[in-house]
């Protein structure tokens, strides 16, 4: 399993520390200026409604294509960075599912269930080990 939801910090602790990339919902509000939204001072590490992944390197070759059009700390877009910070505006949620759906990687269907959860919010970040 790719994916791991903890219910509590003490559950993911025991499960494994804190060596984990992170997939988080972004809960700043719409209209939030898009600097602001990849400070690292607006990332709250660790929250019991992300998921959260382990094995950063099956992450990467399996999804890395997928994810590539994130908005890294320094404003620029690309492909997943494992190790920053990563933004994915609402507007690119429809269309991560559906690569997701077309593509099929490991684990893909826990994704998409936490995808469409996400469109609850102000989008989401990848934040790296």
């Amino acid at each position: 399993m790719l994916f791991h939801i903890f219910n509590s910090q003490e559950e993911r602790r025991n499960y494994g520390g804190s060596s984990f990339v992170e997939i988080q919902f972004c809960k700043l509000p719409g209209g939030t200026a898009t600097d602001r939204l990849v400070a690292v001072d607006s990332i709250n590490n660790w929250q019991d409604d992300s998921l959260y992944i382990d094995d950063e390197n099956v992450f990467y070759k399996e999804y890395s294509s997928i994810f590539d059009c994130g908005i890294y700390n320094n404003l620029k877009c690309g492909t997943v960075d494992i190790y920053g910070i990563n933004y994915y505006a609402p507007a690119l949620i429809d269309s991560i599912i559906e690569r997701l759906r077309r593509e099929k990687p490991v684990d893909y269907e826990v994704l998409i269930e936490w995808l469409i959860k996400s469109r609850r919010y102000n989008g989401f970040y990848i934040l790296g080990l």
